[in-house]
């Protein structure tokens, strides 16, 4: 039976990602100009950017998918998808670029494209704008550096719980900030809320296409678990 984060899960999460790029890009090659096939190859570059087996592997991957978010918006200036997935891609060009000046600067167009999407539809992928933004405002380096800033990713990973509040990501990055800021009543209330939803999102959201986001959440959630008993001496609700 294979363990989570095993070397040979990663391999099939890995293969997974790679045909599910390939498959998609030749998509958008054979119609570049149908909405759904520019999007959905951009999420697919996103997706694999994680299993790069090196920086500039990386970062060639994000600028595909950018550059056919571009060309989208170009056509279609309203597609949250477009704005959304191109925040996404900038993101992990950042991460791929850091630390340099390309990376500091991606980092303000980062929040507008999701500020964006926000605004066309906060619900796509489960208030995905919201919850991107509220990690972005939490992880970024303080002002004058950057505009990472706690209220703002409080307010904005809030929102996202409120707008989705049974999809286990929200529920997890809420939880692993308050931790992260040493909330006890907040992570402990995001941490029964996670529990409450659990049995749920696994009748709701099944398939291959889960199965990575089920053994990432599962392992975040046992360690944000175990962060509350290090942190507050007790176990969630007791």
């Amino acid at each position: 039976m294979t363990t989570f984060g095993a070397p040979d899960t990663n391999s099939v999460f890995s293969q997974r990602a790679e045909t599910e790029f390939h498959r998609t890009q030749q998509l958008f090659q054979a119609d570049a100009n149908n909405p759904s096939n520019a999007w959905v190859f951009a999420r697919a570059c996103f997706d694999l950017t994680e299993f790069a087996p090196t920086k500039a592997r990386h970062a060639e991957i994000a600028r595909l998918g950018i550059a056919a978010c571009q060309q989208l918006i170009a056509r279609e200036p309203k597609s949250a998808p477009g704005h959304y997935y191109l925040a996404m891609n900038y993101g992990e060009l950042a991460d791929a670029e850091a630390p340099s000046l390309l990376a500091y600067r991606l980092v303000h167009e980062i929040e507008r494209e999701f500020k964006i999407a926000q605004g066309l539809d906060e619900k796509f992928d489960f208030a995905g704008s919201s919850r991107s933004l509220g990690l972005l405002y939490r992880d970024a380096p303080g002002w004058p550096l950057s505009i990472g800033n706690k209220w703002k990713a409080r307010a904005a990973l809030e929102r996202a719980a409120t707008i989705a509040p049974d999809y286990p990501d929200n529920q997890l990055d809420l939880a692993e900030s308050y931790l992260q800021w040493r909330e006890r009543e907040g992570s402990e209330a995001a941490l029964k809320k996670m529990d409450a939803i659990w049995a749920g999102a696994q009748t709701n959201l099944t398939g291959v296409a889960w199965e990575k986001a089920w053994r990432d959440w599962s392992i975040r959630r046992r360690d944000a678990k175990g962060e509350f008993q290090r942190l507050f001496k007790s176990v969630p609700g007791m």
